[in-house]
């Protein structure tokens, strides 16, 4: 495979998602390299299409690798990867890379920039105190007159990606809080009381905005329109907005980078793709839709080739087809915690099977697979692409 050129103009999106139980979903999307000549807009979940997903107990960067090695045998490598900066899919792509595998590399814009204000910010002491008053103030909110006031929910896994709509909260709350005294029993005295030690953070909620207003205006137009030459010029004077020096140079070295990857890719004057929220969306609409209460990896991986794209009339004419049984059997061999759940809760003598059971089959499914492992149950996923006029697709050969 090594010396074999591949050429499908395609950057693949790759990340992983949870459900409950052991199963943790891996899942490649697959985005024209050109979108940003062919739309005036960011991708959608209708730009991509699902070349595979897996289900499996765990995953390291060498089970990735393997993982994606089967991938490019079947379909061939694609023009670049777009990933975040988890170190197992890190290792994935440097193991590739050692066999001869490698596309070039390109770093989600969102956790580039969710990472910068960590790496600037986490470890301030100033910065605990400022999320533990947001939760006293909001457990302060709720349930009383000024509850439309309370906090936006942020995850704490993910904290980074969205703290900045926490500091504009705070920002505004703060705001309609002016210097003065109130009156006794008004809305503005008790809003006062619910504040707990945020008036004490109003110098550090402005410097975490004033580096991130200009981070975020950043992102914002490299979403829309990829990275190239002239969205950087666009990025400028946001860049040099930007209250952190350090936070400054970090961002300028990761335009500097990627815009080499873009330039590899014949893209740096039409826009590179730096963005992986298509895949986001989509494990937020899996979990969503059609898997119940009870959110089932593999559940949740059978139906995320459905989202992706644009059906045709003929597609959903074969999905009408499938019988209940149809379905039944095929899916009948992965593992389920809704059948475990049925199994054991009526039955507590049969609590220690899900011990022998849990290491059960798991769902893959791959773009046009052709000779794979015997390893469980494959269904293969026939995907075409139309090539889009006047434009030739560029070719990547031997090492990135």
């Amino acid at each position: 495979m090594a010396k074999t050129p591949f050429c499908n103009g395609l950057i693949w999106m790759i990340d992983m998602s949870i459900g409950l139980g052991t199963g943790k979903i891996l899942t490649v999307l697959a985005l024209n390299a050109h979108h940003h000549r062919l739309s005036p807009s960011s991708p959608g979940l209708h730009d991509v299409h699902c070349m595979a997903v897996s289900v499996a107990d765990s995953w390291t960067g060498e089970s990735i690798a393997a993982f994606i090695e089967r991938l490019i045998a079947s379909t061939g490598r694609p023009a670049a990867y777009l990933k975040d900066g988890g170190t197992d899919l890190q290792k994935s792509i440097r193991l590739l890379d050692e066999q001869g595998l490698a596309s070039p590399c390109i770093d989600d814009i969102s956790h580039v920039i969710a990472n910068l204000l960590k790496w600037r910010y986490q470890d301030q002491p100033i910065f605990a105190t400022f999320l533990s008053a947001c939760g006293r103030v909001s457990g302060k909110l709720k349930q009383t007159v000024l509850a439309c006031l309370a906090p936006p929910k942020v995850q704490t896994k993910a904290r980074f990606v969205n703290v900045h709509r926490l500091i504009r909260w705070a920002d505004r709350l703060l705001g309609l809080s002016p210097v003065g005294g109130a009156r006794k029993g008004s809305i503005l005295s008790k809003l006062r009381a619910c504040l707990d030690q945020l008036p004490s953070c109003r110098a550090f909620i402005k410097r975490f905005r004033n580096d991130a207003v200009p981070l975020l205006e950043c992102q914002r137009i490299l979403k829309a329109q990829g990275l190239s030459h002239s969205t950087i010029a666009q990025c400028e004077p946001f860049i040099q907005a930007i209250g952190s020096a350090p936070v400054r140079r970090e961002l300028t070295f990761y335009l500097q980078v990627q815009l080499e990857t873009a330039t590899k890719l014949g893209l740096d004057h039409i826009g590179l793709p730096v963005s992986s929220d298509q895949i986001e969306s989509l494990f937020g609409l899996g979990k969503l839709h059609g898997t119940g209460q009870i959110k089932d990896a593999n559940r949740i991986a059978l139906r995320l080739p459905a989202l992706c794209g644009t059906p045709t009339r003929e597609e959903a004419e074969q999905v009408i087809k499938i019988s209940v049984a149809e379905e039944q059997e095929i899916t009948g061999c992965f593992t389920s915690l809704v059948k475990q759940r049925r199994e054991v809760l009526p039955h507590p003598d049969r609590l220690e099977s899900l011990r022998t059971e849990q290491g059960g089959t798991h769902l893959e499914l791959i773009a046009g697979a052709k000779n794979r492992e015997n390893s469980g149950e494959i269904l293969h996923l026939p995907v075409s692409y139309e090539k889009p006029h006047g434009l030739r697709p560029q070719c990547q050969t031997g090492h990135s």
